[in-house]
């Protein structure tokens, strides 16, 4: 029967399930984890999707002015997952291994980006930032890692938190940072990449601690 002989609501039908199974080809570009509007910000501040269980934008050049797509393969996350496995123990470790997850970033993209020639607290007058993170940049990767780790379910004594910020004292130099809360004591860690060179571990100190660092 030709095309023109089939009644309407027959091609409509098989149009729809054409698209539908279009649709579910696609991948899914649902977000790692319902994020709070303080974790949105960052990612809408910047016109870039949120993380998902798959990949997720990692920024620099100060204030994710260049950015690139991180695809998760398999060894990606086994490689975190065995990181992560390792502070099992109690919530210390965990901060230790998040650590570790930090650094792993580090190492994968450095050499794609070109931020293994970064330097610690990196800003405009490095004059460099097509290899730099500034405070932003950090924020932001430390944050999406940590919502796709946490998508994965390998965080057994925290949960990711809002980014925080300071700056309002005198004196004191603008910065923020990405955030782990304890589950069990509701405490707020900063995981702080930005004052660190290439491969070192981010700074980790309750965030009460954080506030009053300049």
């Amino acid at each position: 029967m030709r095309d023109a002989d089939q009644p309407a609501a027959a091609r409509r039908s098989g149009l729809a399930g054409a698209l539908a199974a279009i649709v579910l080809a696609l991948p899914s570009a649902a977000p790692a984890a319902e994020l709070s509007s303080g974790q949105s910000q960052l990612y809408t501040s910047v016109s870039i999707y949120p993380p998902t269980a798959t990949q997720m934008t990692v920024c620099y050049g100060f204030v994710c002015r260049r950015r690139e797509m991180l695809d998760f393969t398999a060894a990606d996350r086994a490689a975190l997952t065995k990181i992560m496995a390792a502070g099992r123990a109690n919530a210390a470790a965990e901060r230790a291994a998040v650590q570790k997850a930090v650094i792993w970033l580090d190492r994968h993209m450095g050499p794609i980006l070109g931020t293994n020639r970064r330097v610690a607290k990196a800003d405009f007058r490095a004059n460099d930032d097509s290899h730099n993170f500034d405070c932003w940049d950090t924020t932001r990767n430390t944050t999406s890692l940590m919502l796709v780790m946490q998508d994965w379910n390998l965080f057994k004594f925290h949960d990711v938190g809002d980014p925080h910020y300071r700056g309002f004292q005198f004196a004191q130099t603008p910065h923020n940072t990405a955030v782990l809360v304890e589950r069990a004591t509701k405490v707020e860690w900063a995981v702080d990449l930005w004052p660190r060179g290439y491969l070192q571990p981010p700074d980790v100190m309750t965030v009460a601690k954080w506030v009053t660092e300049d």
